[in-house]
């Protein structure tokens, strides 16, 4: 008998694997679900992305293996898209790398940083993903706590006091996913100034920032963040291209040539096409972010309606791709609330539990589907 590695045993099935199963099942059964739960955009991306790809594969050399490091057009692209979105200078030649998906990215920074026994701070509530990868490259997850009290920030005085010593990288998503909350320019400087206190690699997962937020914001942005930031973005939820699997990773050049080493033993090259759709989208006009929030604001408004239906407060003003909710008082649990809407509504709503412990109490909705489907939704309740 061949045995799986030992390092399977540390993670799990990830969550929408496994409940996307069961609501398919459900579907199959001819039961007429409405999906709220995974973040998946439904709009398609801008006619010039479509048409940069579209040309691109009849262009000489489109179907040869790629530069690992992706075409300096692309690489330009993203420099110029993070100086006039961010105010962040980032040379194209060095301080850049793209990605096939940032999701890519956290493993591969993973194996550039992380020895076995290495510590790791992941954000609770958080990414699922920070904690898979940490311990599929044999690293130890360490939890800091998020709360709805301390607006979704780490409360760093706290963190000082522990002990630090075997840290080497700590995750941020800000904007905040599952929750949407955002970080001052203050709190940058001041998480900045800890990861440089205690010599650790800040990495901020940054996907969410042109969705609903008339602040976008790059951690890179403060003074020498780059001697402990690095920061991931990617093309996904703002240009509705996550099929096509498009991120990219910024910092020093010092520690995007670690990446490098890892990525370029991983894969052989971006497809051509999707590099050329790409640079279109990040060429893209205010005109397209105005669209995009338009679809989303209206949709947002929706799902607030559909939270008071189910007695559930709310941030009206957190940003991004979902609306994290908290239950009503006395409520049953995250996962028994969003089972009972599944099973008598037709409605699959995420619990907050998947994303840590200190998701207990809340729900998220996805903006990821119709109008229509949202005003369904809500009469199911009458």
């Amino acid at each position: 008998m061949i045995r799986t590695a030992e390092r399977l045993n540390t993670i799990q099935e990830y969550y929408f694997s496994k409940k996307l199963r069961e609501v398919r099942g459900l579907m199959a059964q001819g039961k007429p679900i409405i999906n709220m739960g995974i973040g998946s955009p439904d709009l398609t991306p801008s006619q010039e992305v479509l048409n940069a790809i579209q040309n691109a594969v009849l262009e000489n050399g489109a179907h040869q293996y790629q530069s690992y490091q992706g075409l300096p057009q692309l690489r330009g692209a993203i420099a110029n898209f993070y100086k006039k979105r961010f105010n962040v200078d980032a040379n194209p030649e060095s301080e850049i790398l793209p990605l096939m998906g940032s999701k890519e990215g956290i493993m591969h920074i993973s194996l550039s940083f992380l020895n076995e026994g290495d510590e790791v701070l992941i954000p609770n509530p958080g990414y699922p993903t920070y904690t898979s990868v940490t311990n599929l490259v044999g690293a130890v997850p360490t939890y800091y706590d998020l709360t709805e009290d301390n607006g979704w920030f780490p409360d760093l005085e706290a963190l000082a006091k522990q002990d630090l010593s075997k840290v080497k990288i700590m995750w941020l998503s800000y904007p905040h996913m599952p929750t949407g909350a955002s970080a001052t320019k203050e709190q940058f400087v001041k998480i900045v100034d800890f990861a440089k206190q205690h010599d650790i690699l800040l990495v901020n997962d940054n996907p969410y920032s042109f969705v609903l937020n008339d602040e976008p914001a790059s951690i890179l942005s403060i003074p020498n963040a780059k001697e402990v930031c690095l920061e991931l973005n990617s093309l996904s939820k703002t240009f509705n291209m996550a099929g096509w699997r498009v991120g990219f990773v910024l910092g020093s050049e010092e520690h995007i040539n670690a990446i490098l080493k890892v990525k370029s033993n991983m894969d052989s090259g971006m497809f051509y096409g999707i590099q050329k759709g790409a640079i279109a989208a990040l060429e893209s006009t205010d005109e397209w972010f105005e669209n995009l929030n338009a679809v989303y604001s209206e949709r947002r408004e929706l799902i607030f309606e559909l939270a008071d239906t189910l007695g559930c407060t709310f941030d009206r003003n957190a940003v991004g791709l979902f609306v994290w909710a908290k239950l009503p008082e006395g409520s049953v649990s995250s996962e028994e609330f969003i089972d009972n809407v599944l099973y008598t509504k037709d409605l699959f709503i995420t619990p907050g539990t998947i994303f840590g412990s200190n998701g207990e109490g809340y729900i998220r909705f996805s903006l990821c589907i119709t109008k229509d489907k949202i005003k369904e939704a809500i009469k199911r309740f009458d």
